[in-house]
């Protein structure tokens, strides 16, 4: 590629370049010397798994990745301590060190399915962190004020609400910036929600005469529902260590519209395609509905294998087009009583708490014995004489039998 067509393949998908002079600058460099570029993203390993949202940065680590430069994966087992502010309007609990290495095996894993082990440099920021002593982090506090750090909107937005900001969410984007240094990274990337602390990092190495790394951001992807950004807790994500069939249905229940979002976000394919495709929709002349069966496969195949892509299609269409349950369907006993829906379906693990299964019944996504439930205050006997069979949406099922 040349400098400006690896330019427009780096920039898709993203929502800002800061700056693309200096992109460019770094990328003729490297191109003249053969050093490739030192490339960071950093993760909090806050929770146990990825989902398709944390892919949309990972697949531009990725990118640069298959140009030839050296990807650092970076996981936050200080950060995460700590706790990011970012988008928070309340103080976060920090985790501890046992939380944070047991959730970062899981990170590490499932990033490799999309990333080459091979090729990335896996980097922990307690291997730098764990070394300043009181005095040496007290001087890496002198390389920034407190009114820049007041400057986020987060901690803006607190005070204008009276609540309170502790000491340790202060010292978050310092800690994150000094990552930068540590690594003498060229370029970092991370979302929109994280601009402000890679700025910091930036300015932090001007401070260690550093040459300022290049900012990449990406947006942040909507969930299932096309509303709210994907979010485990909101029950709107795919995870990517779900399996395909599980994928493959969540990925068909998105909107015509959002499809062309994840096609952007979650797939190689240039945006003059994408546009080919849409225009083709537009004229009638390919069913959305097979351009979303394309889609899924195209993003189940960076997770599973072709075989298990296709068997996902076959599966969806002999269940859901032609109206049929799945051949295998997971049972569970619980309590014999009788449930409110929405409790049953929290202690089943089909709804990940009452709030989210209220939700899903209100959509009208929610069946008991086939039939549709119509609100959160049904009430359903469990006995241990039949099966009662659950459903949520097009993909979850449950046969439950009382005990």
């Amino acid at each position: 590629m040349t400098i400006d067509e690896q330019i427009e393949f780096l920039k898709k998908g993203t929502v800002d370049v800061i700056r693309e002079e200096d992109l460019r600058k770094k990328l003729e460099r490297s191109q003249k010397t053969g050093k490739p570029l030192r490339v960071k993203w950093g993760a909090d390993p806050t929770a146990p798994d990825i989902h398709l949202g944390h892919t949309v940065v990972m697949r531009k680590l990725k990118a640069f990745q298959d140009l030839g430069h050296t990807v650092i994966f970076l996981i936050g087992s200080f950060t995460g301590m700590i706790g990011d502010p970012s988008g928070k309007n309340v103080t976060r609990p920090p985790l501890s060190r046992e939380e944070i290495d047991k959730n970062a095996k899981t990170y590490t894993t499932q990033a490799f399915k999309l990333l080459d082990p091979e090729k990335t440099e896996l980097r922990f920021n307690s291997e730098w962190m764990d070394e300043f002593d009181a005095a040496g982090f007290v001087k890496l506090t002198s390389h920034i004020t407190v009114a820049q750090i007041l400057e986020r909107d987060d901690f803006q937005k607190r005070m204008r609400e009276e609540k309170p900001i502790s000491m340790h969410e202060l010292l978050y984007p310092l800690v994150q910036g000094y990552d930068s240094v540590a690594l003498k990274a060229d370029v970092e990337l991370g979302g929109t929600d994280q601009t402000f602390n890679l700025l910091v990092g930036r300015s932090l190495q001007k401070e260690y005469e550093q040459e300022p790394q290049v900012i990449i951001t990406t947006p942040l992807l909507e969930g299932t529902d096309g509303v709210e950004k994907m979010s485990k807790s909101l029950g709107n994500y795919i995870g990517i260590d779900e399996p395909a069939s599980d994928m493959f249905g969540k990925i068909m229940s998105i909107s015509d519209e959002l499809m062309w979002r994840y096609y952007e976000l979650l797939t190689d394919l240039g945006i003059d395609e994408i546009n080919a495709l849409k225009f083709k929709c537009e004229a009638g002349e390919s069913n959305p509905r097979d351009l979303k069966i394309d889609l899924a496969k195209e993003i189940i195949g960076d997770f599973h294998t072709e075989a298990e892509a296709n068997l996902a299609e076959a599966n969806f269409v002999n269940q859901f087009s032609k109206g049929n349950l799945p051949d295998e369907i997971e049972e569970m006993s619980v309590a014999s009583q009788v449930w409110r829906i929405a409790d049953l379906l929290t202690e089943t693990g089909l709804a990940a708490s009452k709030g989210e299964a209220k939700r899903l019944i209100k959509q009208g996504g929610v069946k008991v014995d086939e039939e549709k439930v119509a609100h959160a205050g049904i009430e359903v006997t469990t006995d241990s004489n039949r099966d009662m069979l659950l459903q949520v949406g097009k993909l979850k099922f449950m046969k439950v039998k009382g005990n």
